[in-house]
């Protein structure tokens, strides 16, 4: 299904956008040396309920996951780059850290992530990693207009991320948004231009470029969740939310 939202719920979708950008700046801020990713879905859940919003990922049970998910934000460790499930762990200095959250607010869903290192030590390569996905995202929402094609997004997401010499998956990647979390269209992080649905005012879409530093390859932990590189290598993901505008796109999931 894909949806084209009123400008009503475009106005929604920016309270869901600015709830969901703001939550993760401040776990962002807490998430330290020796917090517990635990901890970390604690906070999320007691925020999300605090703005009188509901989680999306609680009872979230597509046909890749095992079950509900159960947690309430996603907590990729190092070379755990999606749907990392919080689980008994202590950040250590110079773990990357990936948070990926989403919540349903009047009506309307949000989605975005963020990857970032905590303690004193700052691996250059992972930085870099981490500063690849930023200007992936920020090149397939320059992309993003009225009667461009999905494969515009998915190409200029995909040079960025091929030029920085990063191996590319496209089983996972970024998707419609609405009234529900993961609507059509499928936005894969790299793509043919000229190719796919023509975007219109009114569509949302979360772009996610994730890349891992030496393989294309995923695997799955024994949660059934959480997807990990096959080599063990670093990963990292970014994303945020937007909206397609009678003039280009506006990114919703900044915080205020």
């Amino acid at each position: 299904m894909i949806e084209i939202l009123s400008a009503a719920e475009i106005a929604r979708a920016r309270d869901t956008g600015a709830l969901v950008g703001g939550i993760l700046e401040a776990l962002r801020e807490r998430a330290t040396v020796g917090t517990n990713l635990l901890d970390i879905d604690l906070w999320a859940k007691q925020m999300i309920a605090e703005a009188g919003a509901s989680s999306c990922y609680v009872d979230y049970a597509p046909s890749f996951g095992n079950g509900p998910f159960g947690h309430y934000i996603c907590t990729g460790v190092n070379d755990a780059v999606l749907h990392a499930r919080p689980r008994d762990y202590a950040l250590a200095d110079g773990d990357k850290v990936t948070l990926d959250l989403a919540v349903l607010l009047r009506g309307v869903a949000a989605d975005a992530a963020i990857s970032f290192v905590v303690g004193e030590t700052q691996p250059p390569e992972t930085l870099a990693m981490i500063e690849t996905t930023r200007r992936a995202l920020a090149a397939g929402i320059g992309a993003a207009r009225p009667g461009a094609r999905i494969g515009d997004l998915s190409h200029a997401i995909g040079t960025v991320l091929s030029e920085a010499g990063y191996p590319i998956n496209t089983d996972f990647g970024g998707h419609g948004i609405g009234s529900t979390m993961h609507q059509d269209p499928h936005v894969p992080n790299t793509g043919r231009p000229g190719r796919g649905y023509k975007l219109r005012p009114g569509l949302m879409l979360a772009l996610e470029p994730w890349v891992m530093a030496d393989t294309a390859d995923l695997v799955v932990d024994d949660d059934g969740w959480t997807l990990r590189s096959s080599t063990g290598c670093m990963t990292a993901h970014t994303e945020h939310t937007i909206a397609i505008t009678e003039d280009g796109a506006e990114i919703l999931t900044l915080a205020r």
